[in-house]
């Protein structure tokens, strides 16, 4: 078992205002929704207004319930990809994490390592102060019209016969149809108001605030993506 998410963007540890990206993924296929504590469904990172810290945010387990949490027999990663330039070759650091006990994390990010409990919201510090980590049960931050998401999709699907795709797979519309796709995807059922399909929804989300240092070797620009695995 593996899964992935990516995000879109990268970041650059050297920009002075705060840049954040993301990457969403739910309601997923069978094999994930067998195995929730390994089901990523967001990836947020962003650097702090000094830029001499990296957040990254894992969420996991989709509707996850009250007393959900953290499974030892997966194993989270942050993939964080530093160069000197876009396009230029990358160096990979691992922000590594598993739970050997629902209250226990243990994080390695290069030569630096945290353990503790990490349920305080005000998350855990290793000795040197370059990780805090947070671990926990929080509301679902994904704001989505699920049912006008799968309208649109198959007004595409039924329309695909007479569009034209570019070469990444993209229709070319008009005006007049995108606004009819616009209006699907803003509605619910017959131009319903939207409303959040993930409203009053948790996950399980791990949070990890790291020096940028540490995680830039290859150069100030970053790109991140995350990985569940199942532990050996």
């Amino acid at each position: 078992m593996k899964k992935t998410i990516k995000l879109l963007v990268a970041l650059t540890a050297i920009i002075l205002t705060p840049v954040s990206a993301i990457a969403a993924d739910h309601i997923d296929s069978p094999t994930a929704i067998a195995e929730p504590t390994a089901d990523l469904t967001d990836l947020y990172a962003w650097m702090t207004p000094e830029a001499d810290k990296l957040n990254l945010v894992m969420n996991v387990n989709p509707f996850a319930g009250d007393d959900a949490s953290f499974s030892d027999a997966v194993q989270y990663v942050f993939h964080i990809n530093s160069s000197e330039g876009y396009g230029e070759a990358q160096t990979e650091t691992l922000a590594f994490c598993q739970f050997p006990e629902p209250s226990r994390i243990q994080c390695w990010i290069g030569d630096d390592y945290i353990t503790g409990n990490p349920n305080d919201p005000a998350g855990i510090i290793n000795e040197s102060g370059t990780i805090r980590v947070f671990a926990g049960l929080r509301n679902d931050p994904f704001f989505m019209e699920f049912t006008g998401f799968t309208n649109t999709v198959q007004a595409v699907i039924g329309a695909a016969s007479s569009l034209e795709f570019d070469t990444f797979g993209c229709p070319a519309v008009d005006a007049d149809t995108s606004n009819v796709l616009v209006g699907l995807l803003q509605s619910g059922n017959d131009g319903a108001p939207a409303t959040d399909t993930f409203a009053g929804a948790n996950i399980l989300s791990l949070v990890v605030q790291v020096d940028a240092s540490t995680v830039a070797p290859g150069g100030p620009v970053l790109g991140v993506w995350a990985s569940t695995h199942r532990a050996n």
